[in-house]
């Protein structure tokens, strides 16, 4: 159950030629692999591809009827290792994953795959995760495409040019023998537009074809001697015949201007940003006229000498524009200007920053000293500064806005872990506890405080093991469903046996990969009409050789959750101690329970809702629930009652009702002041009937207790008075 559905966007699928597609490009992505007659597709999700593979999983029947071989890969290696399948055969191949900690795994794959090259086309659509918008390390795929001689597509961001990258990618890659990647950057990845499709081709060489005829060509096998020949055949026959397709295609574009005394180089993928910016120093307009020669390189790698040579003669200077250091494409530029004797002078690194995101502000900055150093200065013009009142908005909004920790959503099953974790740390005493990818990586922000280190995905157990060192104080793992299938299996639990660790595993079972979209894995309690699903992790940590395994099955049970921790903790048990905790990611079970709920109270139906709440009378300002909760649903309010200093807890509208907040509130310090009421919507006669009786019998209690209330005052003003 993916967190969005493409089911009816996938139609356009179908769209034949000379018809007009109009979309995000995700889903024009996947057309233009229809088009170009791809015969097998993989991948692994993570932002800013996961919709990649969530429209393939979708459009599986449209596939089927194609003859494409679609699969949801196991990690980004099994799906690089997927297009070994076009290294003797004349079939095209795509996949797909999150770069740059997805490329990392998939580089054993990718290097063999590079060595030795390929027939058929060979598509790698990278998502870029990098910049403001990025959940993982910063960096870029362009030095992983300059070590393995791959090619690097980095096209505009519109949905034409996204298009014809795929196209050409294919093409590319089979005229060279060369693997291509193709850069999808977050905003490329979710821009909307049309192109003029075209008709959906069945591969021509199927599958079957090559199952059925198999070849094999040692030549393309990594084993010396051809391991040795295939650098040679990189530089002197497959890098020339690339660099003929990007000149002969004009895969690179160079728009004119008339200020051509200057220039500046771009990135593809920062095309629109930089014309933003010139248009906000009057250098280019709104549909892309530009002022200032511009050279887009929809091709980062390799660089076309030629081109860059005849873009460069006689100017005064350029600018490169590349995001990220080391400026790897400004040293190749300068090297290519050098040997060429040409004098150009060239800038890049120090108008722009060094490092981050080149957003219209920066771009702006670094784009008005360039022109100042040219001496060109009087050539700007600026569009009109914004009004005061918008300019005093917009310092609010720089200096007013409180930063926002990443965090657990509503309800999420696994806060309750991190509760029971700190509470058992509490008695037992500080644990080293090892991190892994995936939401359970927010426990390490306030208020739980938990995680020293996240190496990679499926990686928890493993980063742990340089502290098993025998009996003594135990250290703890945490890793999740999604990176137990992907790695974690047998480089953290199987690797555990082996060594006869004697730590702690947690493994997070929410039934999905949540992190990544809430796709379904080998775990998932649902049925998948196109994945075997259903198989419990216990029966795979046991067929590894774990004997200790106990599993939560409601995690918001934060007694018992403490309980099992403490005892995995302590036990004498030898080898690895695996804690499955298990309940669904709250976000999918809110996907599936809404529309239902809706449409029970839209039809009539009896229908209960569960809510949570703080008695404020009762609260007394302790606040054990937020200390070890951290719940975006429980916040603070100023009592009513004058005698109380501090202020009460409180429940909003956004809960979900998992009780968690009353749980925590129980584990750590008992406290009666949360209640659970029940919303009634489309009432029975019976409900009717007992509700003014209900009614009648609480406003009773409410009057006893607060007559109880005013007799105790009474007593103590007494006793006080004596």
């Amino acid at each position: 159950m993916a967190e969005r559905s493409f089911k009816k966007e996938v139609e356009v699928l179908r769209l034949g030629a000379n018809q007009v597609f109009t979309g995000e490009a995700i889903l024009a992505v996947t057309k233009a692999l229809l088009e170009c007659g791809v015969s097998y597709v993989g991948g692994y999700q993570g932002a800013p591809i996961s919709h990649l593979m969530d429209v393939l999983a979708d459009a599986k029947p449209i596939l089927d009827e194609l003859g494409v071989h679609f699969e949801n890969s196991a990690s980004e290696a099994a799906a690089a290792a997927m297009l070994s399948t076009s290294m003797h055969y004349p079939v095209r191949g795509a996949v797909t994953w999150k770069s740059t900690v997805g490329t990392n795994v998939a580089s054993d794959a990718l290097a063999n795959l590079a060595s030795g090259g390929v027939t058929g086309g060979a598509l790698i659509v990278i998502g870029e995760d990098y910049g403001e918008g990025s959940s993982i390390m910063q960096e870029r795929t362009h030095p992983f495409a300059m070590k393995s001689q791959i090619w690097l597509l980095d096209p505009r961001p519109n949905t034409q040019s996204i298009v014809d990258a795929v196209r050409h990618g294919f093409e590319l890659s089979e005229a060279s023998h060369t693997p291509v990647m193709l850069e999808m950057r977050i905003r490329a990845c979710h821009v909307h537009g049309s192109y003029v499709t075209q008709d959906n081709v069945r591969p021509k060489f199927t599958l079957e074809d090559a199952r059925n005829h198999p070849r094999r060509d040692t030549e393309r096998i990594v084993l010396p001697p051809a391991s040795f020949s295939h650098e040679f055949e990189k530089i002197e026959q497959r890098l020339p015949a690339a660099i003929k397709y990007i000149k002969d295609n004009g895969l690179n574009e160079i728009f004119d201007g008339d200020l051509s005394e200057i220039g500046i180089i771009a990135q593809g993928g920062l095309y629109n940003g930089v014309i933003s910016a010139l248009r906000a120093l009057g250098l280019a307009d709104v549909y892309g006229e530009t002022r200032v020669p511009l050279y887009s390189m929809n091709v980062t790698y390799p660089q076309v000498p030629d081109e860059i040579e005849d873009f460069c003669r006689g100017k005064k200077a350029v600018l490169v524009v590349e995001e990220g250091y080391p400026e790897y494409i400004e040293q190749a530029i300068n090297t290519i200007l050098r040997r060429a004797k040409i004098d150009t002078p060239l800038m890049g690194k120090g108008c722009l920053p060094e490092a981050g995101e080149y957003t219209a502000g920066v771009l702006i900055a670094g784009f008005r000293k360039f022109m100042t150093e040219a001496g060109l200065e009087a050539a700007m013009t600026p569009l009109p500064a914004p009004p005061a009142s918008q300019k005093e908005v917009m310092a609010n909004l720089a200096t007013g806005i409180p930063p926002r920790p990443p965090g657990f959503c509503t309800g999420c099953p696994e806060r309750p872990i991190f509760s029971a974790m700190r509470l058992a740390q509490d008695e037992l005493g500080e644990r080293h506890v090892a991190a892994d990818i995936g939401c359970h990586l927010f426990s390490s922000m306030p208020p739980f405080n938990i995680g020293a280190s996240t190496m990679g995905y499926g990686l928890g157990a493993a980063s742990a093991a340089g502290l098993n060192i025998g009996k003594g104080k135990r250290s703890i793992a945490v890793m999740g469903d999604g990176g137990f299938w992907h790695n974690g299996l047998s480089s953290g639990v199987a690797n555990a046996v082996f060594n006869k660790s004697d730590d702690v595993i947690v493994l997070v079972d929410n039934f999905y990969t949540s992190a990544t979209g809430g796709q379904d894995i080998l775990s998932s309690r649902a049925t998948n009409t196109f994945r075997s699903t259903k198989h419990p992790l216990e029966e795979a940590v046991k067929g590894v050789g774990v004997e200790w395994v106990k599993r939560i099955d409601h995690t918001y049970n934060v007694n018992s959750m403490r309980d099992v921790l403490k005892d995995a903790l302590t036990t004498k048990a030898p080898g690895p101690k695996v804690v499955i905790a298990s309940s669904e990611c709250m976000l999918n079970r809110q996907r599936r329970e809404k529309p239902l709920v809706r449409k029970a109270i839209n039809d009539g139906k009896r229908t209960v809702q569960e809510k949570f709440g703080v008695d404020e009378d009762i609260c007394t300002g302790d606040h054990a629930c937020m200390r070890i909760s951290g719940c975006p649903s429980l916040t603070l309010k100023e009592s009513n009652d004058p005698l109380k200093d501090d202020p009460v807890a409180s429940v909003d509208s956004s809960c979900v009702a998992c009780g968690h907040c009353g749980e925590v509130a129980d584990a750590a310090i008992l406290c009666p002041s949360f209640y659970r009421a029940d919303t009634i919507h489309n009432p029975s006669k019976l409900d009717t009937f007992l509700a003014p009786l209900r009614k009648k019998f609480i406003t009773w209690l409410q009057a006893r207790r607060h007559s109880r209330r005013l007799s105790e005052a009474s007593s103590a003003i007494a006793g006080e008075a004596r």
